[in-house]
């Protein structure tokens, strides 16, 4: 008889149902859980890679940590790195807040590098007043290539994706434009390059370093304000709606096309700082585009997404990526392999995270069949007792 009921429970156990349901607001573990996880993978996949040029993954991990934060060196290149990162991040987390998808902070980071050279070499300013002009012109020409896009697709719906992204070539192409034509140097003997800035041009470095820790505070700063505009002030509670729910905030009279631009502003020209700071931190020049930038507008994409668009936590994985592409050195010069193994492994990031969005959304749950297990246990019971008699 013991027997007849723990296999009728079996039956039972083996018919629970299983049903994807959606989460309510995904906790902070949850998040960190699911993410951690995504990176992990990304990890595994970017093994396969180092494998496949008979390199043993473990070992590359190794020296990659080892020439990122081994050494006071290689920590203060993965800072320096950061820095562009942290500055773009910040921006593009308050972009992705208000759902405006900003794909240009390569472009804009362009830009603020243009206006920096422009007042470093041909704007004959006192001394004193160079790196104040080139930051504020800097900021302003970032913002100006990052409102034109907003303006868009308020007013006329274009694409932000399209929009974002077609106008990095533009600014590709500009800079390339004026390293071969009107800003080439006349000292470069011919190399396409602007000539180098006067001295009083260059930003202060951390002594015996090359950090420039002017623009890494800005980007520190910002990051605050960023926080605090996003989570204490009346414009971030309406970033906020447009953003988890764009009809209600129409509804509730919050201008779409105001909201945007204010956005855009501010992303943008957090970008252009981004490129004040390359040029005149550590280049000390204008040159070829794939020299000021090595990606970073678009690494930074990664950088806000990882950190969910919290522009605190953006310090956090500016660093990491800061990391990752300082280790790219060795990967080059130590292991013999080429650099653009970062940018895959950067690619596989986005990957995963991109799908574990899914898990964050979507929760899988168990319905055990209790209901049906006491019915055939009560059934099986009468029968039992009905023989009995």
């Amino acid at each position: 008889m013991d027997g007849g009921i723990a296999e009728v429970a079996r039956e039972g156990e083996m018919k629970r149902t299983f049903t994807i349901e959606r989460r309510p607001v995904p906790s902070g573990g949850i998040i960190f859980l699911i993410s951690s996880l995504a990176f992990l993978a990304a990890l595994f996949a970017a093994g396969i890679f180092f494998w496949a040029y008979g390199v043993s993954p473990l070992h590359a991990y190794y020296l990659i940590f080892q020439g990122a934060l081994g050494s006071s060196l290689g920590l203060s290149e993965t800072v320096r790195r950061a820095i562009p990162l942290l500055l773009c991040g910040v921006g593009l987390a308050l972009a992705f807040q208000a759902l405006f998808w900003n794909i240009g902070a390569e472009g804009q980071l362009l830009l603020g590098a243009v206006a920096a050279t422009w007042v470093a070499l041909f704007s004959d300013l006192p001394n004193p007043l160079l790196i104040p002009a080139m930051l504020i012109l800097g900021f302003l020409a970032g913002a100006a290539w990052a409102v034109l896009p907003a303006f868009l697709k308020a007013k006329m719906g274009v694409n932000d994706v399209i929009t974002t992204l077609m106008m990095n070539y533009i600014a590709m192409y500009l800079v390339l434009y004026l390293i071969h034509g009107p800003w080439k140097g006349k000292k470069m003997w011919g190399f396409p390059y602007t000539d180098i800035f006067p001295q009083a041009a260059w930003l202060p470095l951390i002594p015996g370093t090359r950090i420039h820790w002017l623009t890494l505070a800005l980007g520190l700063f910002a990051a605050l304000l960023v926080y605090i505009l996003i989570t204490r002030t009346k414009q971030g509670f309406e970033i906020r709606v447009i953003g988890e729910n764009p009809e209600a905030a129409r509804f509730a009279g919050i201008s779409y096309l105001k909201t945007t631009i204010l956005v855009m502003f501010i992303s943008g020209g957090l970008a252009g700082l981004a490129g004040v700071g390359e040029v005149a931190g550590v280049h000390h020049l204008l040159e070829d585009p794939s020299q000021i930038s090595l990606g970073y507008g678009y690494t930074a994409i990664i950088v806000a997404w990882l950190a969910r668009n919290n522009p605190l936590v953006v310090i956090l994985t500016a660093l990491l990526f800061g990391a990752i592409m300082a280790g790219g050195d060795v990967i080059k010069v130590s292991l013999g392999l080429p650099f653009e193994l970062v940018n895959v492994f950067n690619g596989l990031i986005l990957f995963f995270l991109i799908s574990s969005e899914i898990f964050m959304r979507y929760r899988l749950r168990v319905i055990p069949a209790s209901g049906k297990r006491e019915r055939r246990k009560e059934e099986w019971t009468g029968e039992a007792g009905s023989s009995e008699r």
